[in-house]
């Protein structure tokens, strides 16, 4: 067999099949480390004719909150009469996403203003301004009036209340009886994890320890709330670690100029304590609860 340089690339020799073989017999087990140990192939992290292809992992992150906040769409049935409660907004993204998907309208409430703000010129950007608002709110203390919406969803928002029964109550209260109320909350798997990790987690989030499927269920129905149906989320829970620890060390640079060398070296211990925590004894539960409609 003749070999011959590429014309186009100066110095290039193509390869041959004995050479990509012995490549292969070589370093196939370090593409099972960085790429895939099921199939060596470009994997479809974006489906074709989606609205931009997913280049970085923060680009596949957002892609995935877009598709919770899809099936989280679906799983309401929401339609564009309904008018949707997204308690602890954060950055407003499921208000909005959802509000366009239904056509209806959707409230935020949060206690962070900055992030309050961050929703409101989201809202602005989007062209939805008209039919999602942000407000300051406590998930314990709703300012709303009684049987004030269509349905609820709180998104890993639960952990943080110190009374998690407060929250049922209220977002009970303030839904339209035949409602629906859409929850997740963190719980444990395999194992006890250290003393060491279960602090990483509480205090880098401002968070409450993990709870229990039936504990959630003993609160919901408390409140006076019907079980629709529960899911188990945690394998996206492990993933999310996953990426985090990988983020946080492509932009670690970055971290630092914003917050400062102490709060970099703060992190370069906790991170590998996050990514543990997560991938190996966090979860979470999707619940579907019901207001009952009124005899």
């Amino acid at each position: 067999m003749t070999v011959t340089s590429d014309p186009g690339v100066e110095g290039f020799v193509p390869p041959t099949p004995e050479g990509i073989g012995t490549n292969y017999d070589q370093f196939a087990a370090l593409h099972g480390l960085i790429a895939s140990d099921v199939s060596l192939h470009i994997g479809m992290w974006t489906l074709p004719g989606e609205r931009e292809p997913a280049a970085t992992l923060l680009d596949l992150s957002n892609r995935s909150q877009e598709r919770a906040d899809d099936y989280h769409f679906e799983t309401l049935g929401l339609k564009a009469t309904d008018h949707l409660l997204d308690i602890g907004t954060r950055s407003g993204g499921t208000a909005i996403r959802l509000a366009q998907h239904s056509g209806g309208r959707s409230t935020g409430v949060d206690v962070s203003r900055s992030q309050l703000a961050k929703a409101a010129e989201s809202a602005e950007a989007a062209g939805v301004s008209d039919r999602v608002t942000f407000q300051y709110g406590n998930a314990m203390e709703l300012e709303f009036p009684d049987e004030t919406f269509d349905a609820a969803v709180a998104l890993e928002v639960f952990p943080h209340l110190y009374d998690r029964q407060k929250g049922y109550n209220e977002a009970f209260r303030v839904l339209k009886p035949g409602s629906y109320f859409l929850v997740s909350e963190f719980i444990l798997r395999n194992g006890k994890p250290s003393d060491e990790e279960l602090d990483a987690f509480l205090q880098t989030w401002q968070i409450m320890p993990p709870t229990t499927a039936a504990k959630t269920l003993e609160r919901a129905a408390a409140a006076g709330f019907d079980l629709v149906k529960v899911e188990d989320m945690s394998q996206n829970v492990a993933f999310s670690g996953e990426g985090m620890a990988f983020l946080y060390n492509d932009r670690r640079d970055e971290i630092v100029k914003t917050y400062g060398p102490e709060a970099g070296e703060h992190m370069d211990h906790i991170m590998p304590l996050i990514r543990s925590f997560f991938s190996n004894h966090l979860g979470s539960n999707l619940f579907l609860l019901r207001k009952p409609r009124k005899v």
